[in-house]
């Protein structure tokens, strides 16, 4: 894979984990039911919107995708790609981590759970899942031919270790 691209899915990467990050700010509040975050001396009661598993969800999709994204920059050499191919793979990707994140982090701010499409926060967030699903299913069809490309093209053979 062109290291620039590499660098781009690190740079993305650790954008969508910080946007997970910052999902477990409210996600806290909802386990607590009140805003207590040290250094502030004050407690406020408060229910953010949404509900416990929205946001658990919403911060474990931004850590997760960013993972994801990392650890697909670190293949690098491990993959074979046609230039062609490596820009689907990097859009696809790009548009399964930002499609997951957005809407798991959208749909507890509009009480919407993206499962089926109708009205509108929920229909983003439908949207959003579905257009992710079909990014990260590109991507790794994609990422599983390079892998078999580069094991077929490596001095030894396929068979070697």
């Amino acid at each position: 894979m062109d290291p620039r691209l590499g660098s781009r899915l690190v740079f993305h990467g650790a954008l969508v984990f910080l946007v997970g990050l910052a999902a477990g700010f409210p996600f806290a509040f909802e386990i607590l039911q009140r805003f207590e975050l040290w250094p502030f001396p004050w407690v406020v009661a408060f229910d953010p919107p949404g509900d416990l598993r929205a946001w658990r969800m919403a911060h474990l999709e931004g850590i997760l995708n960013g993972v994801v994204l990392f650890a697909i920059a670190g293949l690098g050499d491990r993959v074979l790609l046609s230039r062609r191919a490596e820009a689907w793979t990097y859009y696809s990707l790009l548009v399964a981590a930002w499609g997951n994140t957005a809407a798991s982090t959208l749909s507890p701010l509009f009480d919407a759970r993206g499962l089926t499409f109708g009205g509108f926060w929920n229909s983003v967030s439908y949207v959003l899942f579905v257009a992710a699903i079909f990014g990260i299913a590109i991507a790794l069809v994609l990422l599983v031919r390079g892998a078999l490309l580069r094991a077929a093209a490596s001095p030894d053979g396929p068979n070697s270790p």
